[in-house]
């Protein structure tokens, strides 16, 4: 019969054995994403490792299927100066998207994300954005103010972020001016099964559902131009108002930790400015405004 001295020496021991076992496995898994971190450097010096991008499958302006995206375009044109194959991992831009695609290990880049968000490491901009208001002709003087008298008696379209509702920077200096009970709320994402979600909101002011709508202006202007009737758009001239930024610095963004490829991304901003800018041009995005 054990005495308690040697069954504590025996639990100690035991003990012992299950750290070593699991320091064990923590090193051998270390090990194991050290060697494929060397394989992926090794590779992309070789020019042989794919440029991974995740992007989502419907979301025109900014990415498709079919690469009709201005975003589609970009990575185009970065696979060529890498001089590697471009791979895409499709996953819809809701809530868990940076979890389980650039976090999960699924690919390696995203092509448009805020500069400093906090899920992934940022380039260099490559252009910035304001939201914008989109109305029809009709109406007079374009709008560009929060402070324009007339948004306290038309029907406002505005963007609402996630399935909680929340609201996204515009709301916020709508409601600072007591611009609510005239204000319709649209999904930021639109609906999925929608060709072109992200146009609804543009599409509601041309069919008057709504008299005026707050959009991205990237969205605001790409399906602008397709509308019939036309319409108006015009960029809030603001950077933030009451300190709720209303203007973004956009970049690409990779694994924090990824040093190596953010680099070499940067560079590529560098050296193909003006083919960026003539590329964003094409789709509505002005680049000569500061970010």
């Amino acid at each position: 019969m054990q005495s308690a001295t040697a069954r504590s020496s025996f639990g100690r021991s035991r003990l012992r054995r299950g750290e070593l076992l699991r320091w064990g496995a923590r090193l051998a898994l270390v090990a194991v994403l050290f060697g494929v971190s060397v394989w992926v450097t090794r590779a992309r010096a070789a020019g042989t490792h794919p440029l991974r991008v995740c992007a989502d499958p419907n979301a025109l302006p900014f990415s498709n299927e079919r690469g009709q995206g201005f975003e589609n375009r970009l990575a185009e044109l970065l696979a060529r100066e890498l001089g590697v194959k471009l791979e895409y991992t499709w996953w819809a831009e809701r809530r868990g998207f940076f979890r389980n695609t650039l976090k999960a290990g699924r690919c390696d880049v995203v092509m448009g994300v805020p500069v400093g968000l906090d899920v992934a490491a940022t380039t260099e901009p490559y252009y910035a954005a304001s939201y914008a208001f989109v109305s029809r002709r009709e109406l007079g003087a374009p709008i560009d103010s929060f402070d324009d008298p007339r948004l306290r008696t038309l029907r406002v379209g505005v963007g609402l972020v996630g399935d909680d509702g929340a609201n996204s920077p515009p709301v916020h200096a709508l409601a600072r001016r007591g611009i609510v009970g005239n204000v319709v709320g649209f999904s930021v994402f639109g609906d999925y099964g929608d060709p072109a979600p992200l146009a609804i909101p543009v599409r509601a002011v041309a069919s008057k559902a709504v008299d005026v709508a707050l959009v991205w202006a990237p969205v605001a202007t790409y399906f602008a131009r397709q509308s019939s009737p036309p319409l108006v758009v015009r960029e809030l001239t603001v950077p933030n108002d009451a300190g709720i930024p209303q203007r973004f610095a956009i970049a690409l963004g990779v694994r924090r930790g990824d040093e190596e490829l953010r680099a070499r991304l940067n560079a590529f901003l560098k050296a193909r400015r003006p083919e960026i800018a003539r590329l964003l041009a094409s789709y509505g995005i002005d680049t000569e405004r500061a970010p």
